[in-house]
C-alpha cells in the first residue's frame, strides 16, 4: 500500500483542549470525531490548523461496520461530506457494532451508545466483508478500520484477531487503523497475547497508529481515554514499530484533559518509543500469513464457503439473532446468551450505563445541574431497564421525561426547573407525545 500518506505525529483534536491542540509543537496531524463536525460550520480551529498545512482525518463511531444490517447510506453520505470539506486524505471507522435489532430480528431496534466486538466467526466475516465493500464504494478516499477494545469474549470464536484481520484486509484491501492500548486491553480481559496479533496481522496494510491511556480495575482493563499512556502500551507500540514504520502515529484523549505539559510530554514520549525501537531492531517481516496487500478480491474458496453457508444473507441473518441477544442483556436486563460470562457481562452493562451518564452530563450539563448528586444514581437506575433511543439527546430527554411521569425530583423547584428545561427542548415531538408529557409537565408544574 504504497499511496499511503504519511501523516507523522499527531493528537485527538477535542473542541474542550482546541486552543492547546494548536499551540503544541510538532503535531503533524489530527484527528477529528466525524459526528461532532459540522461540514458546513466547521470549527475555527480545525479550519485554522488546515491553513497550516495540518492533516485533518474523520473518525466516525456511529456506522456499526461490525453490525448485521448494511452500512446507513445516510450515514456514509455524512462521512463522505465531512471527509469532503476537511480535505481529509482517508476516513476510519470502527470493527464494532453499535446498534441491533430491527428487520431483522423483527424486534426494537437497541443503541449501545458504545462499540461492541464482533464474534471473530465465518458469518461475521462474510458480513463485515460486504459492509466494508459498500462503504467502500460510497466514500470518496479510502477507508481504514479500527480494532476495538473489549471487555466480553464471543462464544465458539473461529479466529484469532489477527487471522480475522489478516482475512478481512486480503478480501476487501481495507486499511488498518492499529490501536494499541486495545491490544493491551484485550491482552488483559481476553488473554490474548499482543505479539501474537501483531504476527498475524497483516503491518504493511496499517494506515496508522492509535495510542491511549487506560485503568485496570478488579483485573478488568478500562480504555478510559481519560488517563495517561502507560508502560504495557508503548511496549506494544514498540513491538508494533520493530515489524513496521506506522505512517503516523496519534494520541487518543477523550476526557479528563490534563495541562498541556502533559500532553505534550506524552507526544514526546511516543517518539522516543518509536525512535528507540527503530534503533533497537531493524523491521522484521510479520510470521503470519496475511500479505499486506489486499487484493480487494473475493477468493474462489471463500465464495465457495459462502454458497455453503447459505450465503452473506443468511449470515447476517444468524449474526442478526447473535448480536440483538447479546445487546438486548446489557441495556435491556435479559439473560445472558449461552455461553456469555454473566458476570463479565455485568461489568459491560454497567460500563455502558456509566457512559451513558457521563455523555448526557456533557451534552445536557442542566440536568445534574438541577438534579445534584443525584443525577447520577437516578440516571444509573433509569438505564439500567430503559434502552437508549436515537442517541443521547434523546436520551437525556428520555431520562427527564421518566423522572417527571414518576413526578420527580421531590423538591418542588427542582421538578420545576427539570419541566421547564423539557419542554423548551420536547417542543418540536410528535403530537400525540407531546401532548401526553405536557400533561405531566403541567400537573408538575401546578404542584410546584
Amino acid at each position: 500500500m504504497n499511496d499511503t500518506p504519511q501523516l507523522g505525529i499527531g493528537i485527538g483534536w477535542r473542541p474542550e483542549i482546541a486552543d492547546t491542540v494548536e499551540a503544541l509543537s510538532g503535531v503533524d496531524w489530527v484527528e477529528a470525531v466525524a459526528e461532532n463536525v459540522c461540514p458546513g460550520h466547521l470549527p475555527d480551529s480545525l479550519v485554522r490548523l488546515r491553513e497550516r498545512g495540518v492533516t485533518v482525518v474523520p473518525h466516525g463511531v456511529s456506522l456499526g461496520l461490525g453490525g448485521a444490517d448494511r452500512p446507513d447510506a445516510r450515514r456514509l453520505a455524512d462521512l463522505a461530506e465531512r471527509a469532503e470539506a476537511l480535505g481529509s486524505p482517508l476516513v476510519t471507522e470502527h470493527i464494532a457494532f453499535v446498534r441491533a435489532g430491527g428487520a431483522l430480528t423483527a424486534s426494537p431496534v437497541l443503541e449501545a451508545g458504545h462499540l461492541l466486538p464482533v464474534p471473530r466467526t465465518r458469518d461475521a466475516l462474510r458480513v463485515l466483508c460486504e459492509n466494508i465493500r459498500v462503504a467502500q464504494d460510497s466514500l470518496p478516499v479510502p477507508l481504514a478500520v479500527e480494532n476495538i477494545a473489549a471487555l466480553i469474549s464471543w462464544p465458539d470464536e473461529e479466529m484469532s484477531e489477527g487471522q480475522f484481520l489478516a482475512e478481512l484486509v486480503e478480501r476487501t484491501g481495507v486499511r488498518l487503523l492499529i490501536d494499541v492500548a486495545n491490544l493491551h486491553t484485550n491482552h488483559v480481559n481476553r488473554g490474548e497475547d499482543p505479539a501474537k496479533a501483531l504476527d498475524e496481522l497483516p503491518v504493511e496494510a496499517i494506515a496508522y497508529v492509535h495510542v491511549a491511556g487506560g485503568v485496570e480495575r478488579d483485573g478488568v482493563w478500562h480504555d478510559t481515554h481519560a488517563h495517561p499512556v502507560t508502560a504495557p502500551v508503548l511496549d506494544v507500540l514498540a513491538g508494533l514499530r520493530a515489524r513496521v514504520a506506522p505512517p503516523g502515529v496519534l494520541l487518543e484523549r477523550d476526557d479528563d484533559f490534563p495541562p498541556a505539559a502533559e500532553l505534550a510530554g506524552e507526544l514526546t514520549t511516543i517518539r522516543e518509543t518509536i525512535t528507540a525501537a527503530a534503533a533497537v531492531a531493524p523491521l522484521r517481516p510479520p510470521t503470519g500469513t496475511g500479505t499486506g496487500a489486499g487484493t480487494g478480491v473475493v477468493t474462489g474458496a471463500a465464495v465457495t464457503e459462502e454458497r455453503a453457508a447459505g450465503g452473506t444473507d443468511a449470515a447476517r441473518g444468524r449474526l442478526a439473532l447473535g448480536e440483538a441477544a447479546l445487546l438486548s442483556s446489557l441495556v435491556a436486563g435479559t439473560p445472558a446468551p449461552e455461553g456469555f460470562d454473566p458476570r463479565r457481562l455485568r461489568v459491560q452493562s454497567r460500563a455502558l450505563a456509566a457512559k451513558r451518564a457521563g455523555v448526557v452530563a456533557k451534552i445536557a450539563p442542566e440536568l445534574p445541574e438541577i438534579l445534584g448528586e443525584g443525577f447520577r444514581p437516578a440516571f444509573l437506575a433509569y438505564a439500567a431497564h430503559t434502552p437508549m433511543r436515537g442517541g443521547y439527546r434523546r436520551d437525556a430527554l428520555d431520562f427527564a421525561e421518566s423522572l417527571l411521569i414518576e413526578r420527580r425530583p421531590e423538591d418542588s423547584a427542582a421538578r420545576r426547573r427539570l419541566t421547564l428545561w423539557w419542554r423548551e427542548r420536547a417542543a418540536s415531538r410528535p403530537p400525540r407525545r407531546a401532548t401526553r408529557i405536557f400533561r405531566v409537565a403541567r400537573a408538575a408544574l401546578a404542584g410546584r
